[in-house]
């Protein structure tokens, strides 16, 4: 057969040799065009959505803003629970934000708590509690917490103290409750809002 005599498969099974596979130029062209650019293109097609999506969480959405909440049920709680005398600051700045607010009771007493972010957007707590000082200080500050000298802010004698981490606290200590305002704060915003109390 002319097919045999040209070496065909037909001479190969002939010869009980098998036939040489057909080459793969089809695989190693495709493996030679993905390049770096081409994975680039693809990264970008998908960051660009997400990017987007980013974008108009925060930007119409105030991803970035603290969600702010209502003190007053809470403080009306705290009153109506007549458990120790309730304070609330007065004539803060606009920039303040109450982002937290909770009246309870615990183990030896009552707290009312309420969060704030300052204007530089620093957090800063409002503690007013009836719980035996010798039990709040260490549970709110730190075992190792001691006075730091007494400051004066409206007619009233406040001790500084310093608190965990970078944290320092102003304290208020009356015959029927303590108030700590403590946060991360500059020194001048924990007075104000320890001024603010009526």
């Amino acid at each position: 057969m002319p097919g045999d005599a040209a070496g065909g498969p037909a001479a190969a099974a002939g010869t009980g040799e098998r036939p040489a596979p057909p080459p793969r130029v089809a695989a190693a062209a495709t493996k030679a065009e993905r390049s770096p650019k081409d994975m680039a293109i693809s990264l970008l097609v998908l960051l660009i959505p997400i990017a987007l999506l980013l974008a108009f969480y925060r930007g119409f959405l105030g991803g970035d803003q603290a969600t702010t909440v209502d003190p007053a049920p809470a403080i009306e709680q705290a009153r109506s629970a007549n458990t120790f005398p309730v304070s609330e600051p007065q004539g803060l700045a606009s920039g303040w934000r109450t982002v937290s607010a909770r009246y309870q009771t615990v183990e030896g007493g009552a707290n009312l708590r309420i969060g704030y972010l300052t204007p530089e957007g620093r957090g800063v707590q409002l503690l007013q509690s009836n719980v035996p000082v010798e039990q709040l200080l260490p549970a709110e500050l730190t075992d190792q917490s001691q006075p730091q000298g007494p400051t004066e802010l409206a007619g009233r004698t406040w001790q500084r103290y310093t608190a965990r981490g970078n944290q320092q606290a102003l304290v208020l200590l009356e015959p029927t409750r303590t108030v700590l305002v403590v946060g991360d704060a500059r020194d001048n915003e924990l007075r104000d809002l320890a001024g603010a109390l009526r």
